[in-house]
């Protein structure tokens, strides 16, 4: 299995499925396990985690900052 690609999919899922969503922030590797089954091995499982997590900081950041700028021009 090609892990960006699970991330790329997870991450998808995140912004369409709100109970997926919720179901990711308290309970990460539960959420990965149910999507991809346990296919995975636990570190593998743990390493989508951590790349599904770094990639919605850094879209909320560049969001958050975005946002900023448009408030300034009304």
């Amino acid at each position: 299995m090609d892990i960006k690609q699970i991330i790329e999919d997870i991450l998808k899922k995140i912004k369409l499925d709100d109970t997926f969503s919720k179901l990711f922030s308290s309970n990460p590797i539960k959420a990965v396990k149910n999507l991809v089954g346990a296919d995975l091995p636990d570190d593998q499982i743990q390493a989508v985690v951590e790349g599904v997590q770094a990639k919605l900081k850094v879209e909320d950041v560049g969001g958050g900052i975005v946002n900023k700028v448009k408030g300034l021009f009304g």
